[in-house]
């Protein structure tokens, strides 16, 4: 591989630290966290959130650099407006089961199990298949913009691949940083206190998620008809 490709590629790893940290996606993965109690359990659900946003832009990017698929001013908005209903569902979701949660007696941590099963077991299959699930449409909204952001800086196929490779790594190390951090304030053992914030990553996942589809469907035309989209 050419030296020079080095560099473009290894800015790839840091693009995609800096990609975990968009607004949408802490605010989504918030929704999540909030309903866990470990530290480690909120790390793990990071990093499902990071293979399953990196399989969505490997799958896209791959169409795009590998077949010359041509992504339309409105599929492009379609993907970010899926994102967007994504972020208004799971801020109702989370309202919801948080008012539920409100008769319920709190959920002490558990003392941790070894090994990478305990943490499994802490997560649970469902809060797992769910993060990999948002991570999955949320590769939807920037998988195409990084795809033509890679071919106007890397030619070569193969190396545009090896820095889509290294992007998704940034993102799932990145977002398992975000998600253990952002768990922290729920491992304490106050309950009011976690039904407060989680309360509040639902309305703030609704709010912005409605914020998104104005913004997508009226101000940049989609719902319109003459739908105006720049890959970012």
């Amino acid at each position: 591989m050419d030296a020079g490709l080095l560099p473009a590629l290894s800015l790839g790893f840091l693009f995609g630290l800096q990609h975990a940290t968009d607004a949408d996606h802490v605010v989504a993965v918030a929704t999540i966290v909030s309903r866990t109690r470990r530290f480690d359990a909120g790390a793990l659900i990071g990093a499902f959130w990071g293979i399953g946003h990196t399989a969505t832009i490997a799958t896209v990017g791959m169409a795009i650099i590998v077949f010359n698929v041509t992504v339309t001013p409105a599929i492009g908005l379609t993907m970010e407006l899926a994102v967007a209903l994504m972020l208004m569902g799971l801020g109702i979701f989370r309202v919801v089961r948080a008012v539920r949660e409100r008769s319920e007696a709190p959920h002490p941590a558990s003392r941790a199990t070894r090994g990478l099963r305990g943490v499994l077991e802490t997560v649970g299959r469902a809060q797992a298949a769910r993060s990999l699930g948002i991570g999955l449409v949320h590769g939807l909204a920037g998988s195409a913009a990084v795809a033509l952001l890679v071919l106007s800086t890397v030619r070569s196929p193969y190396a545009a691949l090896a820095y889509l490779a290294l992007f998704g790594l940034g993102t799932i190390v990145g977002m398992t940083a975000i998600t253990a951090l952002l768990s922290l304030p729920f491992t304490a053992p106050l309950p009011a206190l976690n039904r407060v914030l989680a309360l509040g990553t639902g309305v703030l996942s609704f709010g912005f998620g409605l914020y998104l589809t104005v913004q997508i469907g009226f101000v940049g035309g989609l719902l319109l008809g003459h739908p105006v989209w720049t890959p970012r």
